[in-house]
């Protein structure tokens, strides 16, 4: 049963990008209400990426002022990618600084159940675990409340998030989490429920952030997150381990981070979707979360899907060249590599911080409107 509210034809999914408004997303994207574009879902899982959206928002006239705020949000994404690429699974990890002032390695009981007593969080996590969403902005007040207000080590809750989110991208997820709890910044992020009303339009009081920012960086642990617990979570994959492949053909692999129905759409090949679970036992996704991938999947005509492990798929044709695009989840595979589509294809490596990344790259980005 569908428990998603967003479309999955390919049709409908260019229409959302030609709805984009760049100005006023630029002025409203921090606030609950604001104009969203609801694209990331569908970025994560590449069945459309940030340079053909640049290109679309060029073609429809816009300028590089008037895009610049929703440019660089779609550049973050590129840059979490870029160091994901670089660092590979040393994201696991603290990467600048290890976190302070951990209390445990488990995900406070309020996050799970939605009970943290901050209203807004409280209906954002629900609705989470009921539809696979939540605005950027909710997602940085649930690590915030976690990791420096609960004292919670960022990776599990991470992961918790992570198995919900239908656009879960593992770089983004875990690297905006650190960049909370302070791992991956200069310093931790913290809001005030005086923040949290202002961006939410709710008129919330006697919270335990209804403090100053001065008493909220002081503030000891609130008793509401002394509980703590670490759920195992499962991703239930499709039991299919028998395809019918041509063996005269080359393989077409497409997988969690890549369902595109227009790469490598006219060559003749077997299309083969890979469902690792090893790789789902690593980064567990939510039933949800699979069923939206099965329903974007059929925008690509002769797909199969196939459950076990790349030399498992390749054991059933071994003569055959496999095609498949560069990812660090695919470092194992075996063949000939499409590199990903970048904003800036041959962007400078993402060693600093985002905003250096963003400065050595955006002389190329504003030539896109030129």
């Amino acid at each position: 049963m569908n428990t998603h509210p967003l479309p999955t034809r390919y049709e409908d999914i260019i229409a959302l990008i030609d709805q984009i408004d760049p100005i006023r997303y630029g002025k409203t994207r921090n606030f609950i209400n604001g104009a969203v574009t609801q694209l990331s879902p569908y970025i994560s899982r590449n069945v459309i990426d940030t340079r053909m959206i640049l290109e679309r928002l060029v073609a429809r006239g816009f300028s590089y002022y008037q895009s610049e705020k929703f440019i660089q949000q779609l550049f973050w994404r590129e840059f979490f990618q870029r160091v994901w690429q670089s660092l590979g699974d040393s994201i696991n990890g603290d990467i600048k600084r290890e976190q302070e002032d951990v209390a445990h390695h488990a995900i406070p009981s309020v996050l799970l159940n939605g009970t943290t007593g901050i209203q807004a969080v409280d209906q954002s996590i629900h609705l989470l675990q009921q539809q696979g969403m939540m605005h950027n902005h909710m997602r940085m007040y649930c690590a915030f409340l976690t990791c420096n207000l609960g004292k919670a080590h960022w990776f599990h809750p991470a992961r918790w998030m992570y198995f919900h989110l239908l656009d879960g991208d593992w770089a983004s997820n875990a690297l905006s989490w650190q960049w909370v709890a302070g791992t991956f910044s200069s310093k931790k992020y913290i809001a005030n429920q005086d923040n949290v009303n202002h961006y939410t339009g709710i008129q919330q009081r006697s919270t335990v952030i209804d403090c100053s920012y001065e008493e909220l960086q002081d503030l000891r642990q609130p008793q509401v997150f002394n509980a703590h617990e670490l759920p195992q979570f499962e991703t239930r994959l499709p039991v299919v381990n028998s395809i019918q492949l041509d063996d005269q053909l080359p393989i077409v692999i497409y997988n969690y981070y890549n369902i595109s129905s227009t790469w490598r759409a006219d060559m003749r090949a077997n299309r083969v979707l890979l469902l690792e679970p090893e790789l789902f036992t690593a980064y567990p996704v939510s039933e949800k979360c699979i069923d939206f991938l099965l329903a974007l999947s059929k925008n690509i005509p002769g797909l199969q899907v196939f459950t076990g492990s790349f030399n498992e798929l390749l054991s059933l044709s071994p003569s055959a060249t496999c095609y498949f695009q560069e990812h660090p989840l695919n470092r194992h595979y075996k063949g000939i590599e499409d590199p990903r589509p970048w904003m800036v294809p041959g962007s400078a490596s993402a060693t600093g911080s985002f905003f250096s990344f963003w400065k050595k790259n955006e002389r190329l980005l504003r030539q896109a409107f030129n």
